[in-house]
């Protein structure tokens, strides 16, 4: 059965291809086909990665036609190349005029199996790219208290109860500053999508009730990991 091509060169075309092949592996059935040629010579290349499912698809047919010019026994492929496509057997005459007599709609109605299986994709690849590009920071803190009679335990115990997704609480030591004072100098890793350092001091650790124990908070390194 032939397919029904929509104008794959244009932006429109492309998009409409790249939601069909959101849950789909090719153009038709389970496995490479003379569709799949027929629809990736129509595509202007190289394909646009904001098209990231034809991209993907595209990619692969490449690489299968690159297996051999003629797709023969022990190629592993299936389908045929194009120019056997192109010049189809004399006695397929009959049965091509009758596929194009029978053309299937490329982006016709989906099934309700279908709409899901495509959205859960699309989710994944959205969870997949946000998590790719969202960076990590590790942050050296000087935190420090009132005077010499604050509680350093308490305050570390104040300061780590400050909970944030993205949020992680590393390693520390308090380190001598003078007169008897000592500064609490904490690590933390921050997920820089999640977490600003500076709503994290001015929000939550210079606020009732931790501001009780510490004074001020001060970024002494930032790097990103």
């Amino acid at each position: 059965m032939a397919v029904a091509l929509h104008d794959v060169k244009s932006a429109a075309g492309l998009k409409k291809l790249d939601e069909y092949l959101l849950s789909r592996s090719y153009i038709s059935g389970y496995q490479p086909s003379k569709d799949d040629v027929t629809v990736y010579e129509s595509l202007s290349k190289p394909v646009s990665s904001e098209y990231l499912n034809v991209a993907r698809w595209s990619n692969h047919i490449e690489a299968l036609l690159r297996v051999s010019a003629v797709f023969g026994e022990g190629s592993g492929v299936k389908f045929e190349s194009a120019e056997a496509i192109a010049t189809p057997p004399a006695g397929d005459a009959k049965a091509a005029a009758d596929d194009d007599d029978d053309d299937m709609d490329l982006f016709g109605e989906e099934t309700e199996e279908e709409k899901k299986a495509a959205e859960e994709r699309a989710a994944s690849i959205k969870a997949s790219t946000k998590k790719k590009e969202s960076g990590k920071s590790s942050v050296l803190m000087d935190i420090k208290p009132w005077d010499d009679e604050t509680d350093m335990k308490k305050l570390e115990e104040a300061v780590r109860s400050v909970e944030m997704e993205g949020l992680l609480w590393g390693a520390s030591k308090l380190v001598p500053v003078g007169y008897g004072i000592k500064k609490l100098q904490i690590m933390l890793t921050i997920v820089d999508d999640l977490v600003s350092v500076d709503t994290l001091i001015e929000e939550r650790l210079t606020v009732e009730p931790i501001n009780e124990h510490v004074q001020s908070c001060d970024i002494v390194a930032f790097n990103k990991i």
